[in-house]
């Protein structure tokens, strides 16, 4: 088969500056992609800002014979998003593809986290992604194309001690693409997640040095750009690390039928019943869920 190509595509990478997203960003322009470098340039709990991380991955990309713009705009400020995707537009005059990298961390206990802290990292992860998503989502419905990758986590799939800010945020996100993946269908939009461990500046302090050299960021972006590709399915959660990859699903199982009439104590009786995985399935949407309830009301 024929090597993945972005000849004439053109991408937007958030917080791509450094770590996962640079990586990001020099794939797609090695594969021919003109890329928007952007990144605040803050420290990892978002404070300070500068677009000189940008910069550098910008003059990286030309040196190797690639095209590239940098922008300093917050993934959270509306009028930086807004020239983000104008500078975008008025170099390219197209957004082929959307990489929604940029975040930040702000870990503590439930019981010691300040509800400040809480709602600064939902609103860079979470609106930091839907912002730049709604700025590109109507470029991408006249254009009959486009490409979005959300970043998730194992923290938001699974949970992670002393992450309910980052956790809430990053499920979030697939309640996001999984509805996203249903209204992009008719123009040939994709919206899929990556789920990425990796050793960046937010997980350098979170593990082993020997752990993270096994861990580089690199040995996740052929996830991604593959999720940025022609060929890309909509709707996944890839899951990415040290070179392996996998494939995350909110399944559901088949349940029992109780009745209109179900008691408290009839829940905790079948409750074995209610969570057996036999015949378990991952669904669509949410219509599907629906029906299986009238299936099984009618006997099914």
């Amino acid at each position: 088969m024929a090597d993945i190509r972005f000849d004439g595509k053109v991408a937007i990478v958030t917080g791509a500056g450094g770590g996962l997203g640079r990586q990001h960003a020099l794939e797609l322009a090695r594969r021919g992609a003109k890329v928007v470098v952007n990144d605040l340039g803050g420290s990892v709990d978002g404070s300070g800002g500068g677009s000189d991380a940008a910069n550098k991955v910008v003059e990286e990309i030309k040196a190797a014979g690639g095209e590239a713009i940098a922008n300093g705009s917050s993934v959270t400020d509306d009028a930086g998003v807004a020239r983000m995707v104008k500078d975008a537009m008025d170099a390219w005059g197209r957004i082929d593809i959307l990489v929604a990298n940029a975040g930040i961390l702000r870990d503590k206990t439930f019981a010691k986290m300040e509800l400040a802290d809480f709602e600064v990292v939902v609103d860079v992860h979470l609106l930091g992604t839907v912002k730049p998503a709604k700025a590109v989502w109507e470029i991408m419905r006249q254009q009959n194309y486009g490409r979005i990758v959300v970043t998730t986590s194992s923290t938001g799939l699974y949970g992670n001690f002393g992450q309910s800010n980052y956790g809430a945020a990053k499920l979030g996100l697939v309640g996001f693409m999984n509805t996203l993946k249903l209204e992009g269908q008719k123009n040939n939009i994709h919206v899929n997640a990556i789920s990425p461990v990796a050793a960046t500046r937010m997980t350098e302090n979170l593990m082993p040095p020997q752990v993270l050299e096994q861990l580089k960021p690199e040995y996740v972006t052929p996830g991604v750009v593959f999720l940025c590709s022609e060929e890309a399915p909509t709707g996944t959660v890839l899951t990415a690390g040290a070179g392996a990859f996998a494939v995350a699903r909110i399944v559901e199982t088949e349940g029992v039928y109780l009745g209109g009439t179900a008691t408290v104590e009839q829940v905790r009786d079948n409750f074995a019943k209610i969570a057996d995985p036999a015949g378990q399935q991952a669904y669509m949407n949410g219509g599907e869920q629906t029906a299986k309830f009238f299936r099984k009301m009618q006997g099914g």
